[in-house]
């Protein structure tokens, strides 16, 4: 029944794909991050519904005659010289069949990274996008902190099976990410129903990161706790979320969790701290003996025996610097890092030009809580290896196109401006706009 449901609404939504394409990046983003079909037990399971809505997607793409607009700005350089090189260091890596499968699959995500840029062509695309995002990472938030209430904490949130957020970890990572962009839909949201679900879906999603039981998840969470107060506009109402949260969160916890969190600071006497710890001196000793990286897929017997301390304890780095160290090289993870900077420096710029437009509110809220978004992303990151995450390519994406959208006009350029929204965006409002193109 269940894989029945979700065929209807994937397959029964690609003819208005091919008439409205950007209908396909929203379906795309919602097999991305939701996964409906790895949450099927039937036919759905296996089926390539992502290849399937992106080819459609794509025609629906070259035949349409609506505006595409391709913005070359020097975060879309960097990352096209960052997929460029990891393309030349999989020719040079250790284990090149495996390598080349991750690099199809690398080449794949920002193949729709690229797409959805192209049709981020106005303000209600982009609030469409972002709310795809936070429904499909959401639901788990929502699901999760469900079951962490009725569990008491108990047992570990975990993600859907085959996916970036499968694990515990990734999903409190996606989770953490994705409560600053409920807190954008709550700020330009005029419904006060909408705003209300909005803040008990921010609420549950904090318990579900939890109840992930990740550590990693803890050290984003302060940290986020603390950029997303910074970035508000309504500091006092922020303050009270954030306190409510983890009070909430905190009392649901069992004494486990604190004996787990506890750990951080006895790593010393945690193996699997000490595995990543030996994983991160093996890139860093692999990076400096070898100009390109060890390539995807290096996480294995032959390169710690060749390049860690310990070459018995083999493990993945567990970190998205690290990971891109040791597989990318030292141009690499400086190609990664240039990438991040400048998004979150172009997040400023959207802040700073967009205070001076009053039309403009709802994009430097939404830059202000894609930079709170980032944090998360580079905090709890550190100890996850999602370096080729594709939310967070999104959000570069999403940020380009917020720029051109409050930069000032050049004096000579005579076309209009985009279309910007001169009252604050809403679901409702973008769906309207979508329907009538």
């Amino acid at each position: 029944m269940r894989d029945l449901f979700v065929a209807t609404i994937v397959f029964g939504l690609l003819p208005v794909v091919l008439v409205r394409p950007f209908v396909g990046i929203l379906l795309l983003a919602g097999l991305g991050y939701l996964n409906p079909h790895r949450l099927c037990y039937g036919f759905m399971l296996e089926m390539p519904v992502v290849m399937i809505v992106a080819l459609v997607t794509l025609v629906a793409m070259l035949a349409s005659r609506e505006a595409k607009r391709m913005v070359w700005s020097r975060e879309v350089v960097v990352l096209v010289l960052f997929v460029l090189w990891m393309g030349i260091t999989t020719t040079q890596a250790v284990y090149y069949e495996p390598a080349s499968t991750q690099y199809v699959k690398v080449i794949k995500i920002q193949i729709l990274t690229f797409m959805a840029l192209l049709l981020l062509t106005t303000p209600e695309r982009v609030h469409l996008l972002v709310w795809a995002i936070v429904f499909s990472i959401g639901f788990y938030g929502l699901k999760g902190g469900i079951f962490t209430i009725v569990h008491g904490g108990v047992y570990r949130v975990q993600g859907p099976p085959g996916t970036f957020i499968e694990g515990n970890n990734e999903l409190a990572l996606a989770m953490v990410m994705t409560i600053p962009l409920m807190r954008y839909l709550q700020l330009t949201e005029k419904s006060n129903s909408i705003r209300l679900a909005l803040t008990g879906w921010m609420l549950l999603t904090a318990i579900a990161a939890f109840g992930s039981q990740s550590r990693g998840a803890l050290v984003a969470l302060v940290f986020t706790g603390g950029m997303f107060w910074i970035k508000s506009r309504k500091k006092f109402m922020t303050a009270v979320l954030v306190a409510v949260a983890a009070i909430v969160a905190l009392s649901i916890m069992p004494p486990e969790w604190f004996q787990r969190m506890n750990t951080i600071e006895t790593y010393q006497d945690d193996e699997s701290a000490l595995g990543r710890i030996n994983a991160w001196w093996t890139a860093y000793h692999v990076a400096n003996a070898r100009f390109f990286g060890a390539g995807f897929e290096m996480w294995r017997p032959g390169v710690f025996a060749a390049y860690a301390p310990d070459p018995g304890n083999v493990r993945d780095a567990h970190s998205i610097y690290f990971k891109v160290l040791g597989e990318h090289g030292w141009i690499g993870l400086a190609l990664f890092l240039t990438l991040l900077g400048l998004t979150w420096l172009k997040c400023g710029s959207v802040i700073r030009l967009a205070k001076k437009r009053p039309d403009m509110t709802w994009a430097r809220d939404l830059a202000a809580m894609i930079q709170v978004a980032l944090v998360a992303y580079m905090s709890a990151g550190a100890f996850l290896g999602l370096s080729y995450f594709d939310y967070v390519y999104h959000l570069v994406a999403i940020v380009v196109v917020l720029y051109t959208f409050v930069r000032p006009a050049p004096a000579a350029q005579a076309a209009p401006a985009p279309d910007v929204a001169a009252v604050p965006l809403t679901l409702g409002l973008a769906l309207s706009r979508l329907r009538h193109g």
